[in-house]
């Protein structure tokens, strides 16, 4: 946990040699250690034009100094931005006066932590900060600066005033054991838990959403041997990645290319055909496209459209899937989706024709296609905490409508509640933080 009483200082950015680099202080002694290295005093509110020197009054640089007086500042404390030009030569220095005048060297993502802290920033906007650094595409980045602004948070903390509502109602019964049964029959008790229920899996489908924003989509294409999942692959990919034959069976092992799509980056993976096969090697390739399955947001079941119908089609044991009918042009077939299945797809591969109709659905997949303007980031640890939260809501459920036993639901619905809390912090572990935070880069 952060000591409140150190004053810390990095190197928040540098833009190269000609641009601007800043110097952040924080802390109790962040006024008096710019005082000590400026010409002019700071004053908070305020931007002021000044030299910066070493102790022995050695001009180090001349730029601008920004003071903010707490709680009015990123981190809630007294904060200082020392702006340079940006040699890292010259902001090595002026890091080095700080620490010499009493500042200590920041840890990564410490500014943030401290605003956390000091409650400037929840957990899940605290982690909006690092998504928002490392968006790697515009839809990503819109989507972290909702989160930031406290769209996801606004969202989880309504979930957690409705399960505190909930558990006042199955707590205050308890009170009274003998109307029990009367209470556990209680239209109102099933409504109000039917409307959780509906708003828990609401809230993690878009979690689950906005994951995909910020991880990215992992596509795996699968399907029976020679039916041209490698060339979908170099299609995609605008490149010869997969080799491609004739024979069934070339491909061996699985095989990763990663592509934008509209600024979406999407990791594909080739497969090894899939059937009975005699074949070690081949049964490994089988076994492993079968594992790769078992992580894949999207999979992409290919079958030639010439010799196989939907009906051969294998059963993948996979929630979200597309099947594409691959070769249509062999087939005489018009590209695009099957009339009344919005999960079918005729394309050609070798020709491209309705390949912009997968893309578009690949977009569609990674939560940038249309609704998504009310998307928010997520991290894979906020989906775990709406699964678990989502497996105490049905426990209780279990537990009032079979069970009978209205203090166990009262604990499930106390985990539940717990789980969501700690999407935003307000049950948070040392421990956790300090994983959340270490990801952050030095500055932030």
């Amino acid at each position: 946990m952060v000591d409140h009483r150190d004053t810390i200082a990095a190197i928040a950015t540098a833009s190269g040699a000609a641009g601007v680099g800043i110097v952040r202080i924080s802390g109790p002694r962040a006024l008096f250690i710019a005082n000590t290295l400026s010409d002019r005093p700071p004053r908070p509110g305020s931007v002021i034009y000044t030299r910066f020197r070493e102790a022995s009054g050695e001009l180090i640089d001349d730029g601008l100094l920004l003071a903010f007086a707490a709680p009015h500042s990123y981190t809630g404390e007294d904060v200082v931005e020392l702006q340079a030009h940006g040699s890292p030569v010259l902001l090595a220095l002026l890091l080095a006066r700080c620490c010499d005048s009493g500042a200590r060297l920041a840890r990564p993502g410490e500014f943030t932590e401290r605003a956390f802290i000091h409650g400037k920033l929840d957990l899940a906007q605290a982690e909006a900060v690092a998504d928002l650094i490392a968006a790697s595409s515009e839809a990503a980045a819109r989507a972290a600066r909702r989160s930031l602004d406290g769209v996801f948070s606004q969202q989880a903390h309504a979930l957690t005033d409705a399960l505190s509502a909930l558990r006042m109602h199955v707590e205050a019964a308890i009170d009274f054991p003998e109307e029990e049964i009367d209470f556990l029959s209680d239209h109102a008790l099933h409504a109000r838990l039917d409307a959780v229920q509906q708003q828990m899996h609401e809230l993690l489908s878009e979690a689950r959403r906005g994951q995909r924003l910020r991880d990215g989509l992992h596509v795996v294409i699968v399907g029976p041997p020679n039916v041209g999942k490698s060339s979908l692959l170099n299609a995609l990919a605008g490149s010869d990645r997969a080799i491609v034959t004739e024979f069934a069976g070339t491909t061996r092992d699985v095989l990763r290319e990663v592509v934008r799509i509209d600024g979406i980056e999407i990791t594909l993976v080739d497969t090894a055909g899939l059937r009975e096969s005699d074949d070690a090697i081949e049964r490994e390739g089988i076994r492993r496209a079968h594992h790769e399955l078992s992580k894949a947001d999207l999979a992409l079941i290919v079958s030639d459209a010439s010799r196989t119908s939907a009906a051969d089609l294998p059963e993948l044991n996979v929630e979200k899937r597309l099947y594409l009918h691959n070769k249509c042009d062999l087939a005489a077939h018009a590209p695009g989706y099957e009339t009344g299945h919005a999960d079918h797809i005729w394309l050609s591969a070798h020709t491209g024709a309705g390949l912009d109709v997968l893309r578009a659905a690949l977009r569609d997949a990674a939560g940038q296609g249309e609704g998504s303007a009310g998307a928010f980031s997520a991290r894979a640890r906020h989906v775990a905490a709406l699964q678990q939260a989502d497996h105490h809501l049905a426990a209780a459920r279990t537990c009032i409508e079979v069970c009978r036993a209205g203090e166990l639901a009262a604990e499930e619905l106390r985990l539940a509640h717990q789980a969501v809390g700690e999407i935003t912090g307000a049950v948070s572990a040392d421990d956790l933080l300090g994983k959340i935070f270490a990801g952050f880069c030095i500055g932030k």
